[in-house]
């Protein structure tokens, strides 16, 4: 795991960048995502940097990495992930005449990009982004793998590009521009509230994303962007027994891949059925199995209004199971308050918080980083199994994103000027981007409508709403050089998932029922039968009255949110006392993360 950043002149140098130095700059913004080593390669009008988080070949696997025929250089990478099939591609690869002098994925995808080409991204199966410049033809290659699990953006300056795995990185060129435009501020704010991520965009205009399962390619002659993965349709022959069989085989085989490390491996372990399924999986190949799992501290032990319960019991009763050597972390409830932790997260992610969800996550990984350098989580078991309270026909029925209308939110758009909420027209924008979501699914021949319905929430909850979970992992690991693996979006078992029948995910009438039945075996009974659980929330509120009093300075100082918000109606809905028992702290968390983003970025606005 590891952070990437470059720069590229299809017919002359970058504009502004001097003997390097920018190059330099780019490189140490992603110092966090690469604790261990970092270099640089530039040769012509083009260079990588790269730092390294360790996990694979320790001594070797040091980027950027170079292939040479003579004296001439024909291929260099920059590569940030993991690719659990290398072993296999190598030995391919060899056999193709190809020669190694590492262990390590990353010399895999340099001569897998080199035998391949385009195709390459396609072979490698696990979460990944790269670079590859070949300065023969003066091509430039990005590429992410297939549910953009690791990130990558760029920018065009002219007939150059500037690329890097988060847009710090990019932003960091002097020849590019921060700025915030209407489409940027609304992909800031959805992305967040109500959590609908739209593929390749950013909030910064002029800099886009490398969609999930796509490879972008530059020449002097042009850009262009193709798929080479994407959720289609497919035959499901296999009877219920056989299906659950299959599920149990794609998860052992996914999970057991991603074991493999030369560091420590821990696992995440919260007691519900997505992280204990992983880890009773795990146990056989783990060795001694260690697991993690969190305590807020301070909490009510009975079920809150959005089905919370605690998760202590559970993953106690995980431990002793599996035997596994624990450590629960606490978190600090001050600490999660703190404005300084607020900004530090802001600045990992680039774009707004989910509140304490984020810190308290952030507190998370930086407990585990102090023993494992890598931990396994349970993402996207529910997007993939439907686990969400939202996934139901009478929901499905319905032209929106699913998860938008049932999480019942404020409107949170109340809080901002009112000409410049008029202007972002969001339930319009929203209502867009459904459509275009919706448009992109294939469904097989003869399902009926009410499967069609389910099927297009699942694809919506995978390539919409999963993104903005995933994306909130990957840098906030990365901001403590951790690396999380996710077995459930092992493509194999996502592909079989998705195109198995509803009535099969759901066949004894409750949520996950396919992923219960295929570990039925592993898991006692009370962790088995519990009901989905959302990750925990502080509900001290000591917590809310600290948010309400940076509110105030916020509005009481004139900060740089102000301009963007109704101070009025902010007055009235956060800070008053008749307002605050009515109004989600969702609220309060808005203000301080758009004066806080703005604070960081200080963006030319266009609005």
């Amino acid at each position: 795991m590891c952070g990437l950043v470059g720069y590229a002149g299809f017919t002359g140098h970058v504009p502004k960048d001097t003997e390097g130095t920018s190059l330099k700059e780019m490189t140490e913004t992603l110092a966090c995502r690469g604790p261990d080593a970092a270099a640089m390669w530039a040769e012509g009008a083009a260079g990588l940097g790269h730092t390294r988080l360790a996990i694979v070949d320790l001594a070797g696997g040091r980027q950027p990495m170079v292939l040479a025929r003579g004296e001439r250089t024909v291929l260099a990478v920059a590569f940030a992930g993991e690719v659990y099939n290398h072993a296999r591609l190598r030995s391919e690869l060899i056999s193709r005449g190809h020669r190694f002098t590492t262990r390590s994925d990353s010399e895999v995808v340099l001569h897998a990009i080199d035998a391949w080409g385009e195709g390459a991204p396609a072979r490698l199966e696990g979460m990944f982004a790269y670079a590859a410049w070949e300065p023969g033809p003066r091509r430039l290659t990005l590429a992410r793998d297939r549910f953009g699990i690791k990130p990558m953006c760029y920018a065009r300056i002219g007939d150059a590009v500037v690329f890097g795995s988060e847009p710090k990185a990019v932003l960091a060129h002097p020849a590019v521009t921060e700025r915030l435009d209407l489409d940027g501020l609304r992909e800031l704010l959805l992305s967040a509230h109500p959590m609908i991520k739209t593929p390749g965009r950013s909030a910064f205009a002029g800099l886009e994303e490398v969609a999930p399962g796509t490879v972008v390619t530059m020449t002097p002659e042009g850009a262009c962007a193709r798929r080479y993965w994407s959720l289609g349709p497919a035959e499901h022959s296999d009877d219920l027994p056989t299906t659950v069989a299959r599920v149990r085989q794609l998860l052992e085989e996914a999970v057991t891949g991603q074991l493999a490390a030369d560091v420590p491996v821990s696992v995440l372990l919260s007691g519900g059925l997505d992280s204990s399924a992983i880890a009773a999986v795990a146990r056989p190949a783990a060795g001694t199995l260690h697991t993690l799992s969190v305590d807020l501290g301070n909490q009510a032990s009975d079920r809150d209004a959005m089905g919370r319960d605690p998760d202590g019991p559970y993953a106690e009763l995980m431990v002793r199971h599996l035997a596994s050597s624990h450590r629960q972390v606490q978190l600090d409830v001050d600490l999660l308050a703190d404005p300084a932790r607020r900004a530090r997260v802001g600045y990992l992610r680039d774009g707004l918080t989910l509140g304490d969800f984020d810190t308290s996550l952030l507190q998370l990984y930086s407990a585990v980083r102090e023993d494992f350098p890598v931990t396994l989580a349970g993402d996207g078991a529910d997007e993939l199994f439907g686990g969400y309270r939202w996934f139901t026909p009478r929901v499905a029925a319905a032209e929106s994103f699913p998860w938008d209308s049932v999480l019942d939110r404020a409107d949170l758009t109340q809080l901002l000027d009112p000409s410049l909420a008029a202007a972002l027209d969001l339930p319009a924008h929203r209502a867009d981007l459904h459509q275009a979501a919706c448009t992109e699914i294939e469904h097989p021949p003869g399902i009926t409508p009410a499967e069609t319905a389910l099927r297009r929430d699942s694809y919506l909850n995978l390539t919409r709403f999963l993104p903005c979970l995933l994306d909130r992992a990957d840098r906030l690991s990365m901001g403590v050089g951790l690396e999380v693996r996710v077995p459930f979006l092992d493509h194999h078992l996502v592909e079989y998932v998705f195109n198995t029948p509803w009535d099969m995910k759901t066949f004894d009438g409750r949520e996950k029922s396919l992923l219960r039945a295929a570990v039925t075996d592993l898991l006692p009974e009370p962790v088995l039968t519990r009901r989905k659980s959302p990750y925990p929330m502080i509900r001290d509120p000591a917590y809310r009255a600290a948010l309400t009093a940076q509110v105030s300075r916020v509005v009481t100082e004139a900060g740089p949110a102000t301009d963007l918000l109704n101070v009025a109606v902010v007055r009235s809905l956060l800070l008053e006392p008749t307002g605050t028992d009515r109004f989600p702290r969702e609220g309060l968390e808005l203000v301080l993360d758009l004066d806080q983003w703005l604070r960081t970025h200080r963006p030319t606005l266009h609005l």
